[in-house]
């Protein structure tokens, strides 16, 4: 797995990307290359970005390509969903993650394809790049980072870039 310029490579240090080095956290259960739903881990491997959500009554669009998180979004985090690891819609009566957080770690969120096209159910759902809640508190999974870190990066991303995780 040989990374680019282009790739967000998690290191002991923090995010690699364009020459710098962000601080970061990750799951509170370290790192894993057999990720299952709750378990806490970040999924090693290389996990390509498919998208960036904000939200539009608290930042401006961050990057073109970007979508708004409305209201009722969600993401489907029930094994037994047929929509599971994918956003949803509210009302949405299997078990699942609101978006839209009264806190700002959903502001900004990167997309990670982990765990998709197909997504089988249990090998977990929703890792994602997003605002730390502060320095060195761990995720349940993602790869959370400043919020000042989080727009920097989005706004230089690429279509290759990818979340590697070694």
């Amino acid at each position: 797995m040989r990374a680019t310029r282009d790739d967000l490579v998690v290191t002991p240090r923090g995010v690699r990307f364009r020459g710098r080095i962000l601080p970061c956290t990750r799951g509170r259960r370290g790192l894993t290359s057999d990720k299952r739903e709750g378990d806490g881990c970040t999924p090693r491997g290389a996990h390509a970005i498919k998208g960036v959500l904000y939200r539009p009554d608290r930042l401006r669009r961050p990057t073109p390509g970007a979508c708004p998180i409305h209201p009722g979004d969600l993401w489907s985090d029930d094994p037994a969903d047929p929509c599971y690891n994918s956003k949803v819609h509210a009302p949405h009566a299997l078990s699942h993650e609101r978006l839209r957080r009264p806190d700002p770690l959903y502001d900004l969120v990167l997309v990670t394809g982990w765990n998709t096209a197909p997504a089988i159910p249990g090998r977990g759902s929703a890792i994602f790049i997003h605002r730390w809640r502060r320095p060195g508190a761990p995720t349940t999974g993602c790869i959370a980072l400043s919020a000042r870190d989080l727009l920097w990066i989005a706004r230089r991303l690429t279509r290759r870039s990818r979340l590697v995780v070694r």
